[in-house]
C-alpha cells in the first residue's frame, strides 16, 4: 500500500530539490511536478558501493516496462541521475557515482 511507502521528500529532502530542478531544467514540468510525490519502494540491492538507485513504483511483471516506456537522463553536477517513465509516471531512478544522499533523521 502507498502509505507503508515513504515520500522520497521525507528520506532525501535534499536530492527531491535537485532532482525537481533538474527536470524543470529539461523541460520536463509535468515529471518535476510528479516527484515531489514520489514514494521510496524499494532501494537497489546491487550492493555496488557507487549506486544509489531505487524504485518508485513496484517493478512490473513481465517485460522490464513495455510500451509507454522512455529513459530521460539527467545532468547534475556530479555523478549521474537517469529515470525510467512509464505514460508519464517515474517508476526507477537512478542515482550512480554520486556522494551519498543524505537520509533525513527520524520524525
Amino acid at each position: 500500500m502507498e502509505q507503508d511507502h515513504p515520500l522520497v521528500r521525507d528520506v532525501f529532502p535534499e536530492f527531491v530539490a535537485e532532482l525537481i530542478t533538474l527536470l524543470e531544467n529539461e523541460g520536463e514540468r509535468e515529471l518535476a511536478i510528479r516527484a515531489w510525490d514520489l514514494r521510496l519502494v524499494d532501494e537497489c540491492r546491487c550492493d555496488d558501493g557507487f549506486c544509489q538507485s531505487f524504485l518508485t513504483e513496484a517493478r512490473p511483471r513481465g517485460q522490464p516496462y513495455g510500451a509507454g516506456h522512455r529513459c530521460v537522463p539527467l545532468m547534475p553536477s556530479r555523478g549521474m541521475l537517469c529515470l525510467d517513465v512509464v505514460d508519464g509516471r517515474i517508476l526507477y531512478v537512478e542515482v550512480l557515482d554520486r556522494p551519498p544522499m543524505q537520509r533525513r533523521a527520524g520524525p
